[in-house]
């Protein structure tokens, strides 16, 4: 979150916060395939893909 902040003054807050977000959804979704074995279908890719 200190990043982000310093992030903020120079990128405007929309773009921070889709950049932010995505990055969550894709870090979300890699632990739980490392972690807890969940193998994403073909749906679930598309709409990480679609989200991103």
């Amino acid at each position: 979150m200190y990043s982000l902040s310093h992030v903020m003054k120079v990128i405007p807050v929309g773009v921070t916060y889709a950049s932010f977000a995505g990055l969550t959804i894709i870090a979300t979704a890699t632990v739980g395939v490392f972690k807890f074995n969940q193998i994403p279908n073909l749906y679930t890719l598309i709409g990480l893909g679609l989200i991103i």
